[in-house]
């Protein structure tokens, strides 16, 4: 090694979680201000959204198993996603420390759908969520993707007098939908 480079120490063997994973995951959903629900199959989540969101206008799913009346794969400016109001998409792994979910720009298809989107609903197989970071960053193949982000809860703020608040950054609602 040349004498001006430093060797990078070395990465310790920290703990893994030893817990249900699935159950960590769910409550740390939950404590982000997230839901978590299970339907059992692609029709019985298309009609748990169609229920959740009766009013919704616009839906735009990046997803093959919802379908929505906006076509993502046809949107060629990000601004044209203003007016969304549930954005779907299906996450490649969740984090059961924290319950964060990676989204790559694969997965988002317009990066913008995932925070231009009054709400959000997160396909997530759970046999994809792992126990913590160290987990997650293994996973993670940032020369495969352009973009890629942790997502954990709805938009929050509590900024001004302590009031918390959905919605003022992003997504006022995340659901996530536990769909093999």
């Amino acid at each position: 090694m040349p004498a001006n480079k430093t060797a990078y120490p070395e990465t310790p063997d920290f703990p893994r979680m030893k817990t249900d994973l699935l159950a960590a995951f769910e409550n740390r959903v939950k404590d982000a201000g997230g839901e978590v629900f299970r339907p059992a199959d692609a029709a019985a989540a298309q009609a748990l959204l169609a229920s959740q969101y009766a009013q919704a206008k616009v839906i735009c799913s990046a997803t093959p198993e919802i379908t929505g009346n906006r076509d993502i794969h046809a949107v060629n400016n990000p601004h044209d996603l203003a007016d969304v109001d549930v954005g779907v998409i299906r996450a490649r792994f969740g984090v059961a420390e924290n319950g964060m979910v990676w989204l790559t720009e694969e997965d988002l298809v317009v990066n913008a759908l995932g925070f231009l989107s009054q709400h959000l609903v997160i396909l997530l197989s759970p046999q994809a969520i792992v126990g913590d970071m160290y987990d997650a960053y293994l996973r993670i193949h940032l020369e495969d993707t352009a973009y890629g982000c942790f997502m954990m809860g709805p938009s929050a703020t509590a900024d001004i007098g302590a009031v918390l608040v959905h919605g003022a950054q992003g997504a006022r609602s995340l659901n996530i939908y536990l769909l093999a």
